[in-house]
């Protein structure tokens, strides 16, 4: 399991998330099968959704447990990815990104007892917290879709939300499908040093996640307001020049 870990983290780094180019590029002429496809390829390459369900599952034994709390993650995530994207809300990549990851902290240190060993109290209820990032991953999925979107000039339809949306519940069931029967061989009698390692390999993923999520914020906004100087001080400098005429005309 420490393996699949180590192969998840080392591999966000060096392949980009979400969907390839070339895909990005099929999306102009795209039907709604392309668009189920484009969402089970996000699904299948978002390494911090897949890092947040191996946190969830971790210790879910119970088939009833595993579908109640995928349940409350898959709802979740397809009200915040249809609705944002229908109504077309979004916010910065960045920022929600940084927010995910925070979620893949968040379940490795509860995974860790840590509320307890830390802040002596009871995590918060777990379903709950599992919706509430669940809303957060969504958002995060139709944030991209509409970044996607807006780069080929699409004007969405709720068809082809929905196919994209389907198509991230097929990849998330094929992710499933291979996670849980990992983590259930992985239970044996060196579960208990495995379980701590591979949670806190979860914590450290996330707070590398966190900081490249936050840095390219960042140095995103600092060449948007690079960009942005140029035109202000030749704006300025025409509502000068423009005020001066105005002026010397009035004499």
């Amino acid at each position: 399991m420490n393996k699949i870990l180590l192969l998840l983290i080392f591999t966000e780094f060096i392949f980009p998330h979400g969907v390839s180019k070339s895909t990005v590029d099929a999306m102009a002429d795209a039907s709604l099968l392309d668009y189920l496809w484009f969402g089970a390829e996000h699904m299948v390459t978002g390494y911090d959704h897949i890092l947040f369900l191996i946190g969830v599952l971790f210790f879910l034994t119970n088939y009833l447990d595993i579908f109640k709390f995928i349940t409350a993650f898959t709802i979740a995530h397809c009200i915040t990815l249809i609705f944002a994207t229908f109504f077309g809300i979004t916010a910065n990549a960045y920022l929600i990104d940084a927010v995910i990851a925070f979620s893949v902290i968040y379940k490795g240190f509860e995974n860790l007892d840590g509320f307890k060993k830390w802040f002596s109290i009871n995590a918060p209820n777990l379903i709950v917290m599992v919706f509430i990032f669940g809303l957060i991953h969504g958002f995060g999925l139709s944030t991209k879709l509409q970044e996607i979107a807006m780069e080929h000039d699409i004007n969405l339809s709720l068809s082809q939300i929905l196919s994209f949306n389907v198509g991230v519940e097929l990849g998330q069931i094929a992710v499933l499908l291979i996670v849980f029967p990992l983590l259930s061989m992985s239970r044996g009698k060196s579960f208990n040093t495995i379980s701590k390692l591979s949670n806190w390999m979860l914590v450290i993923a996330g707070i590398f996640l966190l900081f490249h999520q936050l840095n390219g914020f960042f140095i995103n906004d600092e060449h948007h307001h690079e960009i942005l100087a140029p035109d202000l001080q030749e704006s300025q400098h025409q509502h000068s020049h423009d005020d001066n005429h105005k002026h010397h005309h009035d004499h």
